[in-house]
């Protein structure tokens, strides 16, 4: 049997070690210090639970039982935009996506075609939300939009469209098309192809681009601050805002700094073999 351990195996697997300790690590921290008296925390490090310090749930307590509802107010204020601007992403997004693969287009006046199209539309996930920020609070305020769920969503799905238009683009162009062609031929619509095959076939695209669309609206920051007030605050303002009289609680934006990541982590690790596909149809494509 041939032996593994040679020693560019046990250098890489040391890397490794390394680097996931390091992206592991903050993770560590955050967990043991939502357990530290605020005494603990303001002291030399300590790490060890039951050897370095005895931890307690007192703060967990305060988030989850005496201030349940405004902890639940800003969880599900968060969730109501992430969810429902990455629904209507993946739903416009690869409509339109699909229209680049599967159509021809020609702008006359610019002398644009379907590649132009999405390059033109990628370009603009380039552009600095803080460059857009100001009109955005006109319009919105203009539409009565300010500090709604509707305005969050809205500004949400806008800047997430980019990214899920070219994610499924690609997606679809590396679809076969036979399929599409023999239920055409069977009678069925380009609706009924695109809803009963060609959909089902892109799940791995799907996925892909609802999870980053849940996450960039999920830890989405500037657009929350400057569109809502009190009503749609989301939980990265509610936990940037968490500085008070008495300064950093680091307990407390522990605590809350976990429920925040725990929904993205735990979607992201049941539905990590779906996002390499989706992320690796594009460069299969032959």
């Amino acid at each position: 049997m041939k032996n593994r351990s040679t020693p560019a195996t046990i250098f890489m697997y040391t890397i490794l070690i390394l680097w996931a300790f390091i992206c592991l690590f903050p993770f560590y921290w955050m967990f043991t210090t939502s357990f530290k008296r605020p005494l603990d925390v303001n002291r030399v490090p300590r790490y060890i639970p039951y050897v370095d310090y005895e931890p307690t749930g007192e703060h967990w307590q305060v988030l989850l039982v005496r201030e349940q509802s405004t902890t639940w107010r800003y969880f599900r204020n968060s969730l109501i935009a992430a969810s429902v601007s990455c629904f209507f992403t993946v739903i416009i997004g690869s409509m339109a996506g699909y229209g680049l693969s599967r159509f021809r287009y020609y702008w006359a006046r610019l002398g644009w075609r379907n590649n132009d199209i999405a390059f033109w539309i990628i370009s603009q996930r380039f552009l600095p939300p803080a460059a857009v920020v100001i009109p955005f609070i006109l319009f919105f305020n203009f539409f009565h939009l300010i500090d709604t769920h509707a305005g969050l969503i809205l500004a949400y799905t806008t800047f997430n469209l980019p990214f899920a238009v070219w994610i499924m683009r690609d997606f679809f162009n590396s679809l076969p098309i036979d399929l599409e062609e023999s239920a055409r031929v069977d009678g069925a619509t380009r609706w009924q192809t695109f809803v009963r095959i060609v959909l089902p076939l892109s799940a791995p695209g799907l996925v892909t681009v609802a999870l980053f669309s849940f996450i960039f609206a999920w830890n989405e920051f500037l657009f929350a601050l400057m569109l809502t007030n009190f009503e749609a605050i989301t939980m990265p303002v509610y936990l940037a805002g968490m500085k008070n009289t008495k300064g950093i609680e680091w307990w407390y934006m522990s605590a809350l700094s976990l429920i925040m990541v725990a929904p993205v982590m735990l979607i992201g690790l049941f539905l990590q073999r779906y996002i390499v596909r989706g992320l690796a149809a594009g460069a299969l494509k032959g």
